[in-house]
């Protein structure tokens, strides 16, 4: 297994492209994506498990009852969530770009990232699907770049890989910076493959894979109401389908779980107003959900966070977080470190404190990537969380997110 350049046009028979179409109001933003396979593909997503839920993913669980589809479009600027008619609209968006490919409007993916409660205008998205569709090929960077909101950069990932002996592809494109906290996927997360994998386990690959990738990042503890990861399996890699939970579908998982796990640690790292990447790495703990629970409360604790903005070896917030997170854990057993390019320093062993150089703390916490390291030492079972620190930037872009 390889990574591999183009993102969602790396798998065979995948195009994709991203316009301004003027959703936005800056000509330099694009605001309108789309990703086509030339071929009906087997799909699944999941959702957000906030109960206000945006218009496009109410539209899309509709379209993908069958567990097919052949395109998604996303525009960005507008979530077009708690917005009266917003359901037709979303409805109609589908149907615009169904017409132009000459597709069923049920085999059309809506999705929609932006400011929540405003009335989404349908005559851009009109207007732009013209030459959004004139500009279909290998551009999955500019797809990329339509669905980001306050992200800074694209994100983009993919892998190859061989199933039968024929070679395989994924690909995927996520957008997330802030309102980052899923518990079900990030943001929104499309992904491509040439593989033939039945919808049935495309859908427990992606849910399954989830669980240690999406819902492992936290930026701000907010939920959004547009949580959307969508999977496209097109089968033209030229093996037999995928049916059953066997050796295959292992090699399918292991290469869907690098695609996503990049893309994690992306949205992790471009985290509104970060300056740095963190992971929580909790090793020694009772089972798998409890260091699921204390490596994720540590990531989301905005005491822990702003003391890595700062470069402070405040390791007492790192216990105050795992006390609070509802693993079953002995206080008294916990060990931390702190570790990055520049060292590795242990700061608490058996809940306590040892003695340890602040200025050599100071240095290692400086660097762009910091691992906090926690052993439960308790048991087998570890869990890797990511997130970013909290810095002063982080409210004045949410103090202007409107505006």
């Amino acid at each position: 297994m390889k990574m591999i350049p183009d993102g969602v046009c790396a798998p065979q028979g995948f195009l994709a492209n991203g316009i301004h179409c003027g959703i936005r109001r800056n000509r330099k933003r694009k605001d309108l994506a789309v990703i086509y396979s030339i071929k009906t593909a087997n799909a699944a997503a999941i959702y957000t498990s906030n109960l206000v839920k945006g218009a496009p993913l109410l539209v899309t669980r509709e379209h993908l009852k069958d567990g097919k589809a052949q395109a998604i479009l996303c525009n960005s600027g507008n979530a077009n969530t708690c917005n009266p008619g917003g359901y037709q609209i979303a409805s109609d968006m589908c149907s615009l770009l169904a017409d132009r490919l000459s597709i069923p409007r049920t085999d059309v993916v809506a999705a929609s990232t932006g400011v929540i409660g405003q009335k989404l205008d349908l005559a851009p998205i009109k207007s732009g699907i013209p030459r959004l569709v004139e500009g279909l090929g290998k551009n999955s960077s500019s797809a990329a770049e339509a669905i980001m909101t306050t992200d800074t950069r694209p994100k983009e990932a993919a892998v190859s890989f061989e199933i039968q002996g024929k070679e395989c592809k994924i690909g995927g494109i996520a957008k997330g910076s802030g309102m980052i906290n899923p518990n079900m996927a990030t943001m929104l997360a499309f992904i491509t493959t040439d593989c033939a994998v039945s919808s049935h386990l495309l859908e427990k690959a992606l849910k399954e894979d989830a669980e240690d990738t999406f819902n492992m990042i936290s930026v701000d503890g907010d939920t959004s109401t547009n949580d959307m990861a969508v999977i496209l399996a097109n089968g033209l890699a030229g093996h037999s389908e995928i049916r059953e939970e066997d050796l295959d579908f292992f090699k399918f998982k292991k290469a869907l779980n690098q695609v996503t796990l990049r893309l994690s640690r992306m949205i992790a790292a471009d985290g509104e107003g970060a300056t740095k990447l963190l992971e929580c790495k909790v090793t020694g703990a009772k089972t798998r959900s409890c260091a699921r629970l204390a490596a994720k409360a540590v990531i989301q604790s905005p005491l822990f966070k702003a003391a890595m903005f700062g470069a402070d070896a405040n390791w007492g917030r790192v216990l105050c977080a795992l006390g609070y997170s509802g693993a079953d854990l002995d206080v008294e057993r916990i060990d931390v470190s702190f570790q990055s390019a520049a060292g590795r320093i242990s700061v608490c062993k058996n809940g306590a404190a040892v003695e340890f150089s602040e200025e050599r703390a100071k240095n290692i916490l400086k660097e762009n990537q910091v691992q906090v390291q926690i052993d439960l030492n308790q048991g087998d079972f570890s869990a890797t969380s990511y997130g970013c620190d909290l810095s002063y930037d982080y409210v004045k872009i949410n103090g202007e997110y409107k505006t």
